[in-house]
This record gives C-alpha cells, structure tokens and sequence, in this order.
C-alpha cells in the first residue's frame, strides 16, 4: 500500500519512469495560459492521442480569445473533430472566449475559485491551468488520478472530487503540481483502467491493487 511513509520513494520512481514516454499533450502549452485551457478543455473524455491533433488544427486557426470568439462553432466543430462531444465543446469553446474577453479583458485568470466561475470549466481543467500555466499550488484530479490514487490505497474516495480534496489533506504539498502529470502518463502507459501491467511495474510490491481483478 502505497502511504505517507512512502510516498517520496514512489514519486521518486514515477519522475524517473515516465521519461521513457510522450508527455500529456495539455502540458505542450503551459507557457500559455490560454492555449492550456482550450487544450484541457478538448481533452475531457477524449484519448490524449485525439487531443493533440484537434488542438493543433486548433491553434493553427487562432491562438487568442479575440480570434477564437470570431470562429463560427461549425469551424471549430469541423477542426477539432473527433473529440469527444465536439458540437457541446465547440460551443464551450466560444462561450469561455467571450466570458474572458468580457469579463476579463481577454486574459485567463490564475485563480482557482476565479476560472470556476466560468461556465464549462470545472474543478479539473481549472486545477490544470493553475499549476501548469501559472505554476500555483492546486492538485488536478482527472481519472487517471482518480483511479490510481485508490488502487494504491493511498485514498479511499468515490469521485474525483473527494480523491482532490482527500488529497489536498494528504500529500505533501511539494508534489501538488506534479502530481497530475505523473499519474496521467503512468495511467496512459502501464497503469491501465483494466488489465494493468502489474509484471512491468516498479510499483507493484508498494500497490494495494485496489479494485484490480486481472492484470498482466
């Protein structure tokens, strides 16, 4: 099981362990704060591999508020397909845009409680922006971390809200903001939902395999 006592070991073997592997392709635009919402927000519920080429036809058509909220949604429809949900998301899309021009002069602010009151981005992508583009404290739960976070026993939750404020309580602070892109890529290439690579995985003896009924 993986705890506080280890915790250190275990972070130490994930930062060494996952430079063998893409980075998550939300992280390509964290000197953007923009560029890392919009990306963030086209990867709900769609596979990495998906994300990367929408936000780049994406970005190649605009890279700012002002010029995202003059794209009609059927544009953004057209180039950010497949993602999952593209119509809502498009439609998203514009409607931040406007909301951050309107609202604040067309710059994405850095705090949390501040993105949240933007309609359509929620506790995750909020987190996101926060500890990527402006590199503050917060910790994002997607499902990866969700999943992971409980298969060590490390936490005990039912949603990825509880596993975020579980720990916020719990984990050290000094890996608030790494915690999310650990956890994402180990999640994408070893840790699978189903049928993980236990054999394959440095972390297996400290694993509590949580809810894992085969692996490989």
């Amino acid at each position: 099981m993986v705890t506080n006592q280890n915790i250190d070991q275990v972070i130490t073997i994930l930062r060494r362990l996952i430079r063998q592997w893409e980075e998550p392709i939300v992280g390509h635009y964290r000197v953007d704060p923009f560029r890392t919402l919009m990306s963030c927000l086209l990867s709900l519920r769609t596979k990495d591999e998906t994300t990367r080429g929408a936000s780049q036809r994406l970005f190649r058509l605009a890279r700012s508020p002002q010029r995202m909220a003059q794209l009609s949604a059927r544009t953004i429809e057209r180039v950010i397909y497949p993602v999952g949900f593209y119509r809502t998301k498009a439609r998203t899309v514009r409607a931040v845009c406007r909301d951050l021009l309107s609202r604040y002069h067309g710059r994405v602010p850095g705090d949390l409680d501040e993105l949240l009151t933007i309609k359509g981005v929620g506790r995750k992508t909020a987190n996101l922006v926060v500890t990527l583009a402006f590199r503050k404290p917060g910790i994002c739960v997607d499902t990866h971390v969700h999943r992971i976070s409980n298969r060590w026993g490390y936490v005990r939750t039912k949603t990825p809200e509880q596993t975020e404020m579980a720990l916020r309580r719990k984990l050290p602070p000094r890996y608030w903001r790494i915690y999310n892109d650990l956890l994402v890529t180990f999640g994408q290439n070893l840790c699978h939902p189903t049928s993980p690579w236990c054999n394959r995985c440095p972390l297996s003896r400290m694993c509590a395999k949580v809810g894992v009924t085969h692996s490989r």
